[in-house]
């Protein structure tokens, strides 16, 4: 089967699961000598539409693991997608503790809007709470094998993606009836972040990245120290403020954030790929 072109689509709020997905969709479509087009609809408007993709191209679809799913306020716009019968390998990345069950979830979603999955991988990168969990990756390691990665699709559609193959989709581990990963304190009591929301301190200038950079709008552009919308927690705004305004000090959440790191932090998850 001949691949005319390579999709690389994502939601990135602090844009590592842009630089696995670019990594990943540049060297497959390099090994194909396909060409090569970016769809990002992290920020809201790009959420009012979806490419139009044909049957001769593959998606490279790349999606962050929150909770142990995907963000569930991403749910209504991924129903809205449509494969046309194109082959997509499933990506998902997770903060350096488990991916859970977003990887099968991503996949389902896939294969019932009409692609058909080949390949599949979750790459742990540095998480969105944190700057210890997973530091700096996806790190020259990852990069290694997210291109090795690459090659063996490539192989794969090169050596003949049959009409069996595409009929079966790649097989992933999950178990979508365990629901969210759900955050404990040590009495084995639940803390509840989701209606937590970031601060602004005195650094701030006002200046309107974090509000840009917000995937669900949720900051007023015009007072940033204003927050109407809803918060998922992406900390786009606090990881990509110029001058480190923004934060977040919730006790539940910090407490969440601190045991994480207490719990994974000295440890290098693996990636795992599925092909």
């Amino acid at each position: 089967m001949e691949i005319k072109k390579v999709w690389e689509i994502y939601f990135s709020p602090t844009r590592t699961t842009k630089k696995v997905s670019t990594l990943l969709a540049e060297e497959t479509a390099a090994s194909l000598e396909a060409a090569l087009e970016e769809y990002d609809f992290t920020l809201p408007n790009a959420r009012e539409a979806f490419p139009q993709i044909h049957d001769n191209e593959l998606v490279i679809f790349g999606m962050p693991t929150y909770a142990g799913r995907l963000p569930n306020l991403m749910l209504k716009y991924l129903d809205t997608i449509e494969g046309n019968g194109a082959l997509a390998v499933p990506v998902v990345t997770f903060g350096n503790r488990a991916f859970d069950n977003s990887l099968i979830e991503l996949r389902n979603i896939l294969e019932s809007h009409n692609f058909h999955t080949i390949a599949a991988g979750a790459f742990s990168c540095e998480h969105s709470f944190s700057t210890e969990l997973g530091a700096y990756r996806p790190d020259w390691e990852d990069e290694c094998e997210i291109k090795a990665f690459a090659r063996r699709i490539a192989e794969k559609i090169s050596a003949g993606v049959t009409n069996r193959l595409k009929a079966s989709a790649v097989e992933v581990p999950g178990d979508l009836e365990a629901g969210y990963y759900q955050p404990r304190d040590r009495k084995g009591n639940f803390i509840d972040i989701r209606k937590v929301k970031p601060s602004t301190n005195s650094k701030c200038v006002n200046c309107g990245v974090c509000a840009r950079v917000c995937p669900m709008g949720a900051i007023d552009l015009s007072h940033v120290t204003s927050v109407p919308g809803i918060c998922i927690k992406c900390n786009a705004c606090v990881k990509r403020c110029t001058k480190g305004a923004k934060y977040f000090d919730d006790k539940g959440y910090l407490y969440h954030k601190e045991e994480l790191e207490a719990m994974y932090g000295d440890r290098r998850a693996e990636n795992q790929v599925f092909l």
